[in-house]
């Protein structure tokens, strides 16, 4: 079986025996289980606020439950250890119990609610947050929700700190769940801070390591060890590097201008005139092609003239 199917597996696997314990213990006060498989089989810790009808007379209703894990869940071993809940008022899955046994008996649901969520701040949590949800008074469903104290909804600290619970209340008009969401008193959350009275600050700061005016000294120069080229010689690369460029720059200027003829650097070449009298003889021998055939033609016609005559 695939790694991700094992894992559906589990989760549906604990999820059915957690609703076999709410069934079967429910008049015992469930608060839920701990499962964990250990080489030896299977360990389950079980939470219940009156472990004696857990255990049984003689521990025959723990035998009976330890048989029907074994047939029903194909469990290895299954070992069941049972332990008295301290506080029922801060088991979120207790609570959600009674409030929903409550509203089944003809509790108002505003009354229930600020009763059971006056009770769990009572105990000295830190927030608690009940929900119920369904056909709570007529025959629309809505959603009523009490509030105390300081909860939390997401992340990490909603996984590991806050407790959760759920019950169901089978009404008349529908089935109503409750939902019961509680921070013990001995949370610790990420965003808690402590203010200290009367400390001194110098016992919180941690001195480094050695004397301090050792670390502030200078290092001596003669300790210091050179790092790549010598300074001196990059000084003198750098300058025999000017002198190179400054005497090619000379000798660029030296033949761009000539000091015999006095021309400026910036006087076109000789070549640049060649196209231009190149372009007037063209013309000119144009000019004298065109007054050759002029008079040409006026010397044929004085000639037709005087055939004429």
């Amino acid at each position: 079986m695939a790694d991700e199917h094992q894992f559906i597996q589990d989760g549906l696997q604990r999820t059915q025996i957690d609703e076999f314990f709410a069934d079967e213990l429910s008049r015992a006060g469930y608060g839920g289980m701990d499962v964990a498989k250990t080489p030896m089989g299977t360990q389950i810790v079980l939470k219940a606020e009156k472990p004696g009808m857990v255990i049984g007379k003689g521990g025959k209703n723990i035998r009976k439950i330890t048989t029907e894990l074994e047939e029903r869940f194909d469990l290895d071993d299954p070992q069941i250890d049972v332990q008295e809940v301290d506080e029922p008022d801060l088991n979120a899955q207790i609570v959600a119990d009674r409030l929903a046994n409550a509203l089944e008996r003809g509790w108002y649901f505003r009354k229930a609610g600020h009763t059971t969520i006056d009770r769990i701040m009572d105990s000295g949590a830190l927030g608690a947050e009940i929900v119920l949800s369904g056909k709570v008074t007529g025959a629309r469903s809505r959603v009523e929700k009490f509030n105390r104290g300081y909860i939390k909804h997401n992340g990490e600290p909603a996984e590991e700190i806050v407790d959760s619970g759920i019950g169901t209340a089978v009404m008349k008009l529908g089935t109503i769940g409750v939902q019961v969401k509680i921070i013990p008193p001995e949370a610790e959350l990420p965003d808690d801070f402590r203010i200290y009275e009367d400390v001194d600050v110098e016992d919180f700061v941690q001195e480094p390591e050695g004397d301090v005016e050792e670390l502030l000294e200078e290092p001596e120069e003669a300790d210091a060890e050179p790092v790549g080229a010598d300074p001196e010689e990059v000084l003198e690369a750098d300058a025999d590097a000017d002198v190179s460029e400054e005497i090619a720059e000379e000798e660029i200027i030296e033949e761009a201008v000539d000091p015999e003829e006095g021309e400026s650097p910036t006087s076109p070449p000789d070549s640049a005139e060649e196209p231009e009298e190149e372009l007037d003889e063209e013309i000119e021998a144009e000019a004298a092609e065109l007054v050759e055939e002029m008079e040409a033609d006026e010397d044929a016609d004085a000639d037709d003239e005087e055939g004429d005559q």
